[in-house]
């Protein structure tokens, strides 16, 4: 078996272990392995075979996942799925906004969030609030009527 059988099998076995993985990092590394099988195809040294490597996975670190995980994040039809969805949505007070005490609780969709006034404003329970920052778990909200004004 030749070196770069080795470096091509290694790059095969990082790409299944990437199926069970997330975040992408050892798609990474499986790049860097397929860079030095090729560059093991022409006869290279072990030294470059590893340079070649290296420099292979840095740039896809670099370069190549920060694509893949900003495209992850996204749902099929490319908006915003998940928590970072909620940002611009309209919510009913289901508990009574206290900006001093950061207290308060919405509604949206039937789930209940914690949430917190942005400007600075009590909001009382059952008015319309709108989404403008996701926290954490905790939504960032401002009074319906003042965030059409703006």
């Amino acid at each position: 078996m030749e070196i770069w059988h080795i470096w091509l099998i290694s790059a095969l076995v990082l790409v299944v272990v990437e199926i069970f993985t997330q975040g992408f990092a050892v798609l990474c590394l499986a790049i860097g392995a397929a860079a030095a099988a090729l560059i093991s195809a022409f006869a290279v040294g072990i030294e470059w075979q590893i340079v070649c490597f290296a420099i292979a996975t840095l740039l896809s670190f670099v370069f190549i996942r920060p694509l893949l995980v900003k495209a992850s994040r996204k749902g099929p039809s490319g908006r915003e799925s998940g928590v970072a969805a909620l940002k611009g949505r309209e919510a009913t007070v289901s508990e009574r906004i206290s900006a001093d005490c950061n207290t308060g609780r919405v509604a949206i969709d039937g789930d209940d969030w914690k949430a917190v006034s942005v400007d600075g404003k009590d909001v009382e329970k059952g008015e319309k609030v709108k989404v403008v920052a996701v926290d954490s778990v905790i939504l960032k909200v401002v009074r319906k009527d003042s965030s059409e004004n703006q």
